[in-house]
């Protein structure tokens, strides 16, 4: 009897050992499982989430680019009723004709792709001259340049690599010198002439110049595939819910307009999860100084113009970079 309890201990120690020894082992293959499983999708949504621009957008994502049926989202954002530049009105008839023409709509697959996207924004600022920026600016995801800014012979400044180009007919590229096949060429329309020129353009029909300020291309030295025209209520957002600007101005005053720099900042907000800017320095006291960092004009002629307001921009970049939702290289 003495025996039998004494194997009953033994047995019963066994089997106490044998379930801590199965604890253990479950534990060790649980860690090892979840330290080689890839990063979850939601912990990685959330690290790429920006709330900052979501706050400063004040609303849920829209289609950056204007599509073949953009009357659909035009209509919900209520931009049928208004004129352009900030709605779709009285440019409807080209709309229709331009964006028949274009294959794309959407991001290119490449940056669709990419699912935490750094993205710089690249102004033509003059203190953008010596800077030696270039190779830091080709090494982001995503890389915004705007109007005829160059990069041929600066390369050492602005880097050489360009995802996306903001411009309007006055101020794209007509040589094709400086065409690029792996630029996203973004059209800004900000008037009915605008549409006009770019369904000419399409269509192979002659190209009328009245209602410009400056002859704008009288060619396309891009494929259709690289052509997308904004969306005009990014640049709504930009001028009345950013910038404050007034929705009706004095007759005796000029209308104001956003810079093409503050749209591609804009622009960014809206498909990257981190921006960071550079050569976007005006410095409007010294109106000798150089305005760009190509070529001889100086700050005074941006001084004079009535279209800008370039102390308000200023400002509403001044108050981006200190809260940190941008980062400013220059």
């Amino acid at each position: 009897m003495e025996g039998f309890l004494v194997m009953r201990k033994f047995l019963l120690v066994g089997i106490v050992f044998a379930a801590l020894l199965h604890f253990m082992l479950h534990i060790f293959v649980q860690k090892k499982t979840i330290s080689t499983l890839s990063t979850d999708p939601v912990k990685e949504y959330k690290s790429c989430y920006n709330e900052k621009f979501h706050i400063l957008l004040n609303m849920s994502e829209i289609e950056p680019f204007l599509c073949e049926d953009y009357r659909k989202q035009s209509a919900i954002l209520g931009g049928n009723k208004l004129d352009l530049p900030y709605g779709t009105r009285k440019g409807e008839r080209y709309f229709d004709m331009a964006l028949k023409k274009l294959p794309k709509c959407d991001l290119p697959e490449e940056i669709r792709n990419i699912s935490c996207k750094k993205c710089v924004v690249v102004g033509n600022g003059g203190v953008l001259r010596n800077s030696t920026l270039g190779k830091k600016i080709d090494s982001y995801d995503v890389i915004i340049r705007m109007n005829d800014g160059p990069v041929l012979g600066f390369e050492d400044d602005v880097g050489q690599k360009t995802t996306f180009r903001l411009c309007y007919p006055e101020s794209i590229f007509a040589d094709s010198l400086h065409y690029d096949p792996n630029t996203t060429v973004v059209l800004m329309m900000f008037k009915p002439h605008d549409v006009k020129w770019l369904s000419e353009l399409l269509l192979h029909r002659s190209v009328s110049t009245y209602g410009f300020w400056r002859k704008p291309a009288m060619k396309l030295i891009y494929q259709p595939h690289q052509l997308r025209v904004l969306n005009p209520f990014i640049i709504k957002q930009v001028s009345q819910n950013m910038l404050n600007f007034p929705t009706n101005f004095p007759k005796t005053e000029k209308p104001k307009h956003p810079t093409t720099g503050i749209i591609a900042i804009t622009l960014a907000l809206h498909i990257c999860n981190e921006v960071h800017i550079a050569g976007f320095k005006y410095n409007l006291t010294s109106l000798n100084s150089s305005l760009h960092y190509y070529g001889n004009e100086t700050m005074s002629v941006m001084a004079q113009n009535e279209y800008h307001n370039v102390s308000a921009e200023q400002m509403f970049l001044r108050d981006l970079i200190e809260h940190k939702t941008v980062t400013n290289l220059t």
